[in-house]
């Protein structure tokens, strides 16, 4: 990886509350195998259904390079740095059920551009855990800074990146 001058800031893709990696059910997401992080619980009470369907959103602008109805990577606009989010833990067994492409791989995104529409509700009807990390790929546990804790909203400040 390059160096890269100044900080990237990296925005929630959902609402919900911000807790560290450590407490998402899966080791390779809890022992930031992949990189540093940070885990959103979404919202009690969405139960799934029209009405508790939201929009997962781009943390950073840059280019969708992995896409999946669960998943997706977007890669920053230098090219230096991907975050990774991922809906839910275990909901490729889904197969993409319940899932919702709102774009497509190769797109280039603002932060905040909708990218997959899902129901964290339905995932854990599904028994499957909804909590949604948020992952600064190939980064060192030393990279992030100003993480956020708590509740966030769609949007909202995560965490910085160098």
């Amino acid at each position: 990886m390059s160096d890269v001058i100044g900080a990237l800031r990296v925005l929630s893709p959902v609402p919900g509350t911000a807790l560290p990696l450590s407490s998402v059910p899966d080791p390779v997401f809890s022992q930031a195998m992949v990189g540093p992080g940070v885990a959103i619980h979404p919202e009690p009470g969405q139960e799934g259904g029209q009405e508790g369907r939201q929009e997962a959103v781009a943390p950073i602008a840059g280019t969708l390079v992995k896409l999946h109805p669960h998943a997706f990577v977007v890669l920053s606009r230098d090219g230096s740095r991907g975050v990774l989010v991922h809906l839910g833990i275990d909901t490729v067994q889904l197969a993409g059920e319940g899932f919702t492409l709102l774009a497509a791989e190769g797109d280039a995104v603002e932060a905040g551009t909708p990218v997959v529409r899902w129901s964290p509700g339905s995932v854990a009807a599904q028994g499957k855990p909804s909590v949604v990390p948020v992952i600064a790929l190939d980064a060192r546990p030393g990279d992030l800074g100003d993480v956020a804790s708590g509740g966030v909203g769609l949007g909202d400040h995560l965490f910085t990146w160098g």
